[in-house]
């Protein structure tokens, strides 16, 4: 199955999101100059990382066009990682 090619305002959706995750990564490394902490940053800044990594699992990698049981390994890869990563900063603070 060939992916469709959109364009969007005469670029691809795959260049959008190339963009998306270039804003992300800006916002992520702006906080860490700026030297932000507390619970609510550490959740934000891995929120950003999980949301990376489904962008590039869905767009990339091309799990988007997919069903069933090989969209679930990239899933279950961010899900779990992430949710006991924030349940240790939780607990931490």
């Amino acid at each position: 199955m060939a992916m469709q090619k959109r364009i969007i305002f005469g670029l691809r959706a795959c260049t959008w999101i190339w963009l998306v995750m270039l804003l992300l990564t800006g916002i992520t490394y702006g906080i860490g100059q700026q030297g932000l902490s507390g619970l609510g940053i550490s959740l934000t800044v891995l929120f950003l990382a999980l949301l990376k990594g489904h962008l590039v699992g869905a767009y990339f990698m091309g799990l988007s066009q997919v069903r069933g049981f090989w969209r679930w390994p990239v899933t279950l890869w961010l899900v779990i990682p992430g949710g006991l990563i924030s349940a240790a900063f939780i607990m931490s603070y």
